[in-house]
């Protein structure tokens, strides 16, 4: 069984930064991409960041230049660095890893989510 476990959220200020880490843990052969998404209410569920296995990275525009997504292969934990929050950042973050299992070909997983709220 395959795990993913956010933390890192919380309260902040405009202007303030978070770093959300992600730790996949289970029979874990391999893991590809990793990413963060992010859910506000009543939206849907947006793409943040994404990070290859080789660190490749790619963000969707509204973080760029704020954000930077990075990865620990030997822990098996992807972060988020968030700087420079904007109440529009507030949404709960949620981590998706597609890895390999000893049971299974590459499958997605994800995480509970963490909240993340900035205030003005």
């Amino acid at each position: 069984q395959v795990q993913l476990v956010e933390s890192g959220g919380g309260l902040v200020q405009a202007g303030g930064s978070l770093r959300l880490s992600c730790v996949a843990s289970g029979s874990i052969v391999s893991i590809n991409s990793l990413r963060w998404y992010r859910q506000a209410p009543g939206k849907q569920r947006d793409l943040v960041a994404a990070i290859a296995r080789g660190g490749s990275t790619n963000y969707a525009d509204s973080v760029k230049g704020r954000f930077t997504i990075s990865r620990d292969n030997a822990k098996n934990t992807v972060y988020l660095q968030m700087n420079s929050l904007k109440p529009a950042d507030t949404a709960v973050y949620y981590c998706n890893a597609d890895l390999v299992t000893w049971m299974t070909t590459t499958r997605s997983y994800w995480g509970q989510g963490t909240q993340v709220t900035v205030s003005s």
